[in-house]
Parts: C-alpha cells; structure tokens; sequence
C-alpha cells in the first residue's frame, strides 16, 4: 500500500507491507523507495516493510528550506512517531545511510544495516580546495567583469564542466542540500549506536570508499563488515543474490510467519 502523510511541512510517501517487526528502507540521493524493490519484496513476507520516499526525491514534496541531516533526520523521527513504529531494523543506503546513523545514536532500535553508506567526510586534496576557491573568487569577479545575466550563464557553465553529475541533476534548494549534507562529517555518533551493525560494501565503491566502511566498523561497538569484491557503490543492486542472503542471514531470527 502507498500513503502520503504531512510531516515538517511537505508531503512525505511511502509504501508499507507487511506484519511483524518493522523494518524500513532508506534510500540513497538521487534515488526514491523503488531502488529497494527486491528486498521490499524478499522481507515483506516476514516483516513489516516500509520504504519511504525522503523529502525532494520520489512522491515525496521537496523542503521549501536548506536541510541539512538534522533536518532530515527530524523529519524521520516524525514519520516513526506517527507510523507507529518501535524499534526498527533499518537499511539505509548510501545518504540514506546518513539517516540511519543519526537516528540510531539517539532513537532506540532493533538493528541497522548500512548499505555503502555516506556520514564520512572525505580528506580534501589541495586539488578539491584550488577548484573550490577558484570558483567562489570566479563567482565575485566575473559579474564586474562581464555583467551579472552573462555572468551567471558563464557560472552555470563551469558548474556543469567541474560539478558531480548527482550536483549538475539538481537545481535550486536541493543543489543547495545537496552541497551541505555531503560536508557533514557524523564519525562523531558512531559510537552512540547501541544496536547490532551489519556493513556491506563495494570494493570498488568511489563514492563512499571501503575506508569509510572500516572506520565506521571500528566505531560502531557491536559491527561487521562484509565486502563483495569487484562491486562499487550500488553493491546491493551489482550483487543482489549475495545482498539479500547476507540479509536473511543477519535478520533470520527476527522473522515472523506472514499470512496476509
């Protein structure tokens, strides 16, 4: 079943199936609650499955605001509250995971599955820095140089040549987003996650490194890691048989019998 709920202001959609435990699925940027499909449907015979739609992606209304993770992260403990759900497992994705990770070191939960998951800034080349201060010092002069309206066409440009292709799909409010969460830096909660973690990754992944999986193993009290060589940032789609048997395996003593 599809539902939409208003929640911190915009229209928040999501699909729901399913009895038991509740178990939801969070998708990463530049996807919606379809990503999951198979898993949706591998656990929605044993679990209560609900795979939502985060605000600016899917059916979903976009934040009239820039949000940051606190702001989506807020958004999320609503739609708990108001779903009813308690202690959930979650299976956040890639910025999905960013979600996952705030909410399970301040919200109790039964279990968290973090899928080549985002929350690690990077370290920043003095190549990254030179782009970024060439650009903020492109963007004051150039508008004295060449007028403002050309000068913004100019910028747009540049945008488009150096930018990620997730940055260059975006305008507006959600390019805005977009530029603030992938800053935020959450190492810091990791610890405060009490639940049983399960890390599964690409070696191959670019976008959040397999560094990043093994810092947030070592963070994390109670994580493992499992690696699937050769796959890269959508691991659970480029190795979808491994993906949902690692899965049943971490969840198979929480599964009830569904007969709806």
């Amino acid at each position: 079943m599809e539902y939409d709920i208003k929640i911190s202001g915009v229209n928040f959609h999501y699909r729901a199936e399913g009895r038991g435990r509740a178990v939801v699925l969070m998708h990463g940027w530049g996807c919606d609650r379809t990503v999951f499909t198979q898993l949706y449907g591998a656990l929605t015979p044993f679990f209560r499955v609900y795979a939502v739609d985060f605000p600016g992606f899917g059916l979903s209304g976009a934040p009239a605001e820039v949000w940051g993770i606190e702001e989506y992260t807020a958004c999320f403990e609503e739609f708990v509250r108001t779903a009813g759900i308690e202690n959930p497992v979650l299976v956040g994705h890639s910025f999905g995971g960013r979600v996952a990770i705030l909410f399970a070191s301040r919200n109790p939960v039964h279990k968290v599955i973090l899928v080549d998951a985002a929350g690690i800034r990077p370290r920043r080349t003095l190549k990254y820095y030179l782009k970024i201060y060439s650009y903020k010092l492109y963007k004051r002069l150039l508008p004295l140089a060449v007028g403002r309206g050309r000068a913004e066409r100019m910028l747009d440009r540049y945008r488009r040549k150096v930018g990620s292709s997730d940055y260059n799909a975006l305008s507006g409010t959600m390019r805005r987003i977009l530029v603030k969460v992938v800053n935020e830096d959450l190492r810091s909660f990791l610890p405060r996650i009490g639940a049983p973690t399960l890390l599964i990754w690409g070696d191959l992944d670019t976008a959040t490194p397999i560094g990043d999986a093994r810092i947030m193993e070592r963070a994390i009290p109670d994580a493992g890691l499992v690696v699937f060589p050769g796959a890269s940032h959508f691991s659970f789609l480029e190795r979808p048989g491994q993906f949902l048997a690692v899965v049943d395996n971490f969840l198979n003593e929480d599964k009830t019998s569904n007969h709806e």
